[in-house]
């Protein structure tokens, strides 16, 4: 077993990409080997195969739309830089270990690590790729923990009447979660007319708006003000509104006058940085994140990825398709 590195100068060095500016990118030499100093563990060095882009937070960053106030918050495990940039950030990196413990040589793992060919993080820093998980579709890991997390704090029961309004890639994901639960009759939405493919081929019913007001849960992840208020539309006597859309710096304003009070509804935010508070006594990030993994073994799940570049496209890629109006869900990076 070794828990250190062999690497010569020349191997010791990688390429990363980096948010420079205001949507603007560029592939930097970045160190492969890092301070190892306070950290009681071994460390693991991993060849990249594969990273996702999600357009959700990945698309408020690369437009400099992180408020002041979440700086700190917003930070991803392994980021370099702060924010608004020049920064280095993503959370969805699949490879194999090249050298560390003898137990993970070899093998395929997740890591919450931004866009870099190769890197050194502690060895509990990385979850191996269960058997039955391919590892190129092992990019949607993280959104799959979001979705984990939102249910989490949604609590939907057997038989309820369930819409999830807007459907990026965990918008999908929580939909099709929901729908495997006995009983539930569960109603995707969104304006694009596009997404009813990845929607049916999910096993879900599409719709591009409804007027039932009748739901027992209502899921909000289309990142619009528009949607938030749409889904409010369709929350039923006494039920439950969950926001999962994080706005960045954009002011949202939502109408809570009307029936809102009168019907006694709930408007709960999720995020995927907590877990939530009932279940931190029993649940780790490390036990989240494997369940996320295992959830993934599906083949229909391969409909969330919609586009695959290389590595050394990112710069003109992410400029693409964190472009408004884009229809990708999650795109993949091949190393």
């Amino acid at each position: 077993m070794s828990s250190g590195f062999s690497y010569s100068s020349e191997q010791s060095i990688s390429r990363a990409f980096w948010i420079t500016g205001p949507r603007e990118g560029c592939i930097l030499e970045a160190p492969i080997a890092a301070d190892q100093a306070d950290v009681c563990e071994p460390w693991v060095v991993v060849q990249t195969l594969w990273s996702g882009v999600s357009r959700g937070t990945e698309s408020l960053v690369f437009n400099g739309r992180v408020p002041e106030s979440e700086f700190d918050r917003m930070r991803a495990p392994f980021q370099e830089g702060v924010f608004p940039w020049p920064v280095k950030y993503g959370y969805a990196n699949v490879g194999r270990v090249l050298e560390g413990p003898g137990e993970l040589i070899g093998k395929m793992v997740f890591c919450l690590f931004p866009h870099q060919e190769r890197y050194s993080v502690p060895a509990s820093a990385v979850t191996p790729i269960p058997p039955g998980v391919p590892p190129e579709r092992a990019i949607l890991a993280a959104n799959m923990e979001t979705a984990i997390n939102g249910l989490w704090d949604a609590m939907p029961a057997v038989g309820d009447r369930i819409a999830v309004v807007g459907l990026g890639v965990v918008g999908l994901l929580v939909s099709w979660l929901a729908s495997r639960i006995p009983g539930t009759q569960v109603t995707a939405i969104d304006t694009n007319p596009a997404r009813a493919i990845v929607a049916e081929a999910l096993g879900l019913m599409f719709a591009t708006g409804s007027s039932a007001d009748d739901h027992d849960l209502v899921i909000h992840a289309s990142g619009h003000e528009s949607g938030l208020e749409a889904a409010l539309s369709l929350v039923g006597q006494d039920a439950t509104l969950l926001e999962m859309s994080w706005y960045g710096d954009t002011p949202v304003s939502i109408p809570l006058g009307r029936g809102f009070h009168s019907r006694r509804l709930t408007l709960r935010s999720s995020q995927v940085g907590q877990i939530p508070p009932a279940r931190q006594p029993r649940w780790t990030y490390r036990k989240r994140l494997e369940l996320a993994l295992e959830l993934l073994q599906h083949d229909v799940l391969d409909q969330l990825i919609t586009g695959e570049t290389v590595f050394e496209q990112m710069p003109e890629t992410m400029s693409r398709i964190l472009a408004n109006g884009s229809d990708t869900l999650c795109h993949r990076i091949k190393y």
